[in-house]
């Protein structure tokens, strides 16, 4: 039980934290824009080099310097918007996918040209010693600091999309756009909301995401269908669902990988990422509008 808390349920709370931050995005972006965001995960690799960038320069522990990498990936977002998803809102939805297809390509293309396409680590890349609960719990200190920062976000989240005027906007539009322009609702400072907190939350994943592993261009990109997953189990368009589901695909990924049976896994490790592959198409054939029922914020 101990090796199963220390390596399995911990490691898979804090990747399905990273999923449950990047699928809240998509789910937003989705559920108020109406399409799918393919950059959603180069703009967490944005956020990551802007925290890698601020480190470089400044003596602060690198989870400090989140605000640089949530600038970083809001301005991209906004900027990408305004040029290349507002003149084609009015089209068919399919001409909004594809160029989010492109937009990402731009974004790993400028990675690469500023920062390079090798990993980089944060800090000196020195092993952390872990934290030490009970005598034999070991947990490391950034799967800890994952994991609450997502639990403070969901809050703050929860409290904004169902407390503030800004909030309830964002509800109107997601559930009837038409209806909320008609009414008087500024559609385009929800649109505006929408990537401000779908932005901010990607660049928090990709730190994490990040400092777990290492940051490379391609660090966004690896996670989208896993983050996809989280969205289409929650229930697209239900920023909370997106959050649940994301720690339901973590879990799922890491604990197929546990030796259930005396030492043999379910899966190889090397193949658990295909988890969230075979959930998100089972969940599409069988139940297309997510696990959760009714609305959920």
């Amino acid at each position: 039980m101990i090796e199963f808390i220390n390596f399995y349920l911990f490691p898979a709370l804090a990747i399905g934290s990273v999923y449950a931050l990047g699928a809240v995005g998509i789910s937003m972006i989705f559920g108020i824009l109406r399409f799918a965001h393919f950059a959603h995960g180069d703009l967490m690799t944005l956020g990551a080099y802007g925290v890698l960038a601020a480190a470089a320069v400044l003596p602060f522990n690198s989870v400090l310097l989140v605000p640089f990498g949530m600038v970083l990936a809001i301005a991209a977002a906004l900027i990408v918007d305004k040029v290349f998803y507002r003149p084609l809102r009015q089209l068919p939805t399919i001409y909004t996918v594809i160029s989010s297809f492109g937009v990402a390509l731009i974004f790993r293309s400028l990675v690469q040209l500023v920062w390079g396409s090798q990993n980089q680590v944060y800090g000196s890349g020195g092993v952390r010693p872990p934290l030490i609960f009970f005598d034999t719990i070991r947990v490391s200190a950034l799967h800890v600091q994952a994991i609450v920062a997502t639990a403070v976000i969901a809050l703050f989240l929860h409290v904004f999309l169902s407390r503030t005027k800004t909030g309830r906007s964002m509800r109107a539009v997601s559930d009837d756009p038409e209806l909320a322009e008609v009414a008087g609702l500024d559609t385009e400072k929800v649109v505006r909301w929408t990537w401000i907190i779908g932005a901010a939350l990607a660049a928090v994943a990709g730190l994490f995401a990040g400092m777990d592993t290492s940051a490379h261009p391609n660090l966004g990109w690896n996670l989208l269908l896993p983050m996809f997953a989280a969205a289409i189990l929650g229930g697209i368009g239900k920023p909370m669902g997106a959050m649940a589901g994301g720690f339901i695909i973590g879990l799922a990924e890491e604990l197929s990988s546990y030796p259930w049976i005396g030492d043999q896994a379910l899966i190889s490790p090397s193949y658990k990422t295909a988890v969230a592959f075979v959930i998100m198409i089972v969940l599409l054939i069988v139940r297309p509008q997510g696990l959760f029922k009714g609305r959920l914020l």
